[in-house]
């Protein structure tokens, strides 16, 4: 990590050297979130195909979408780390790293003489992030795990969904990114305790207990009172109304009256004073009786009206409300144009935004998306230009084939110039640790 002074209004990961050995969803979102605060991240793919994440559907002009959005700005790297080869130059690699982020299954990297002793033994200050279906313990550690069964085993599936349908699980990588975006904080925290302590640590992220965390209530219901918790659909099962409605003119919007002070302005909001006084609805207890009848009521009233009207009404008596957004709404809201999204660079899928980082640093400067690299595009400018490994050994690795070149030129240093691709993480689906 680079001990140099940095401006102000740096990025707070400013110096930050990352490997990652990552492939598919949830380690790549973390390796994402801490480029976006400034980390540089260098990628590890497998020569001669890339991350399985390229493969994934949706594509445009051949470049798949989930994998632009995770990995656009960090630096690909092919090296073969099937190889005893291969391993060492990674191990040099991350030698030289502040952070190791990895998703392969447990026990695998140890058994290749790169587990965490192994490399803090050589990099006593090195950040080592393990994502993983099951964690790196307990009975299951060894178990492969994707985000579907983080989303099953997690409790999630089992609430997701109304009570005549069956457990549903989310169609996007809900767990896995959940799981990215901890193991990113995880890894902070644990750089912040190295500038105390002056040694790395390991952070061991399990895909399904973030998930878990999120839908606690339900095992502390249960574990205090005996009670399962069930699917309700859009309402809550805490707190009336809340839910999704269908305006007269087809469009779509959602309330969430979560507390009495909201509750009583959707009643003035839509005309009915009477209901605060009325005992069915005047407190939350009374609304969760009687929410069959109140979401009745509500759905009268957003039926006969448009949605922008709907809206327009519940803004003016600050309900808390939003229209249900498709992409298209998304793209061209000037909330969000403002805010939220971002250019993504470079010619794999022209010209398109994306969402940026998850939160705003104050006076940091904004990360910019370079565009997606492809498979190996920096092996020479990092083996060669940074690592220092010499021509000779270059042109051996890529003759053997433990690294990829591109043009033959495995020891450029322009980053467009050289390459190749590398690592099997071991992973064959949406997510993690399958290895």
């Amino acid at each position: 990590m680079a001990t140099d002074t940095v401006p102000s209004d740096a990025r707070p990961l400013a110096g930050v050297r990352v490997i990652e050995l990552g492939s598919m969803y949830a380690a790549p979102t973390t390796g994402r979130m801490l480029r976006d605060f400034g980390a540089d991240v260098v990628k590890v793919e497998d020569p001669s195909a890339g991350d399985f994440a390229r493969q994934w559907q949706p594509a445009h002009n051949g470049t798949a979408i989930g994998f632009a959005r995770l990995n656009s700005g960090k630096r690909s790297v092919g090296i073969d780390l099937r190889t005893p080869r291969g391993r060492e130059v990674v191990t040099r690699l991350i030698d030289e790293a502040d952070v190791l982020i990895e998703n392969f299954r447990p026990g695998r990297l140890e058994s290749w003489g790169m587990g965490y002793d192994d490399l803090a033994a050589r990099n006593p200050r090195l950040v080592m992030t393990r994502v993983s279906g099951f964690g790196q313990t307990g009975p299951y550690r060894e178990r492969p795990g994707f985000g579907t069964v983080a989303e099953t085993a997690s409790g999630y599936a089992f609430l997701n969904g109304w009570p005549e349908t069956p457990p549903t699980a989310p169609p996007f990588g809900f767990a896995d990114s959940i799981a990215g975006i901890s193991a990113a904080f995880g890894t902070a925290m644990a750089l912040y305790r190295r500038e105390l302590s002056g040694h790395g640590s390991e952070v061991d992220v399990a895909l399904y207990e973030p998930l878990m965390f999120i839908l606690g209530d339900a095992v502390l219901n249960y574990t205090s009172s005996g009670t399962i918790m069930q699917r309700h659909g859009n309402a809550s099962g805490a707190a009336s109304p809340r839910g999704i409605y269908q305006a007269g003119d087809g469009g779509w919007l959602s309330i969430a009256a979560s507390n009495q002070a909201i509750a009583m302005r959707l009643f003035d909001a839509m005309g009915k004073a009477e209901l605060k006084t009325d005992e069915r609805y005047a407190t939350n207890t009374a609304r969760m009786a009687n929410n069959d009848a109140l979401q009745a009521i509500v759905r009268e009233w957003i039926g006969a009206r448009s949605r922008d009207e709907a809206l327009a009404i519940l803004d003016e008596y600050e309900v808390v409300s939003a229209a249900v957004n498709d992409a298209s709404d998304i793209a061209a809201d000037p909330h969000f144009l403002q805010r939220t999204l971002v250019d993504l660079a470079g010619s794999a899928l022209g010209p398109a935004l994306m969402p940026g980082p998850v939160l705003h640093v104050r006076d940091m400067e904004r990360p910019v998306y370079q565009g997606v690299p492809e498979v190996g595009e920096h092996t020479g400018q990092v083996l060669a230009g940074e690592l220092g490994l010499p021509a000779g050994e270059l042109t051996a690795l890529a003759a053997d084939g433990v690294i990829g070149a591109v043009d033959g030129d495995s020891g450029s240093t322009d980053p467009a110039g050289a390459s190749v691709a590398g690592t099997d993480v071991g992973t064959g689906s949406r997510t993690t640790g399958a290895a």
